[in-house]
């Protein structure tokens, strides 16, 4: 069976998006500090760049949150098709949580998204089953990574930790009463701190 990864990028206090997400500010207040390491101009280690190669690698199928998806909440009232324009970086299909409805969305590259209403367990089923063999991916945002934590579906999970204090936001392991993960690679850059766990046997 194939593993299911994820990855994210996670600020020291423990949050992965900062406050007041909004259409102009995706990652909240300060969120993008966090990702810096792979989003800016400064990146000036091999860590980095071996790390946004963990990220980007190509699975068979995603998960996501109807946050990260987009900034629009209740019924689809307006088009909106994502942040990442006409071709998005997954190349697959992407399963999104919501509790509103929606026709699948074709989009260039290979990518589509599947607006599933049943849940994450019902969302990780249909990944598994479109994915076979290569694998699933939980893309994020941070509520629907703890749906992933608490279904015990992760195997691999991968933190980008940046020397970034939010404060506030959207704090990753709310909740999650154990870890269950052992550190398996450790890289760093000025800019992160990234950690490659596994699960515990």
């Amino acid at each position: 069976m194939s593993d299911t990864t994820c990855h994210m990028s996670i600020s020291l206090d423990g949050f992965v998006a900062g406050p007041d997400q909004s259409r102009d500010n995706p990652l909240g207040k300060g969120g993008r500090d966090v990702h810096e390491w792979h989003l800016g101009d400064e990146r000036e280690n091999e860590a980095d760049a071996i790390a946004e190669s963990w990220l980007m690698r190509p699975r068979g199928a995603y998960v996501m949150g109807r946050n990260m998806f987009g900034p629009i909440r209740g019924e689809w009232d307006e088009a909106w098709d994502g942040w990442w324009g006409p071709e998005p970086p997954y190349h697959a299909p992407v399963f999104v949580l919501t509790h509103h409805a929606r026709d699948p969305v074709e989009m260039e590259g290979g990518t589509s998204f599947h607006f599933v209403t049943e849940g994450f367990d019902a969302a990780y089923a249909q990944a598994s089953e479109a994915a076979g063999e290569d694998g699933v991916d939980i893309a994020g945002g941070a509520s629907t990574v703890r749906q992933a934590l608490a279904a015990g579906v992760i195997d691999e999970l991968t933190l980008d930790v940046a020397p970034v204090l939010l404060g506030s936001g959207e704090r990753l392991f709310d909740g999650i009463e154990s870890f269950g993960f052992e550190p398996v690679e450790v890289l760093h850059s000025r800019l992160a701190t990234h950690i490659r766990y596994r699960r515990s046997e």
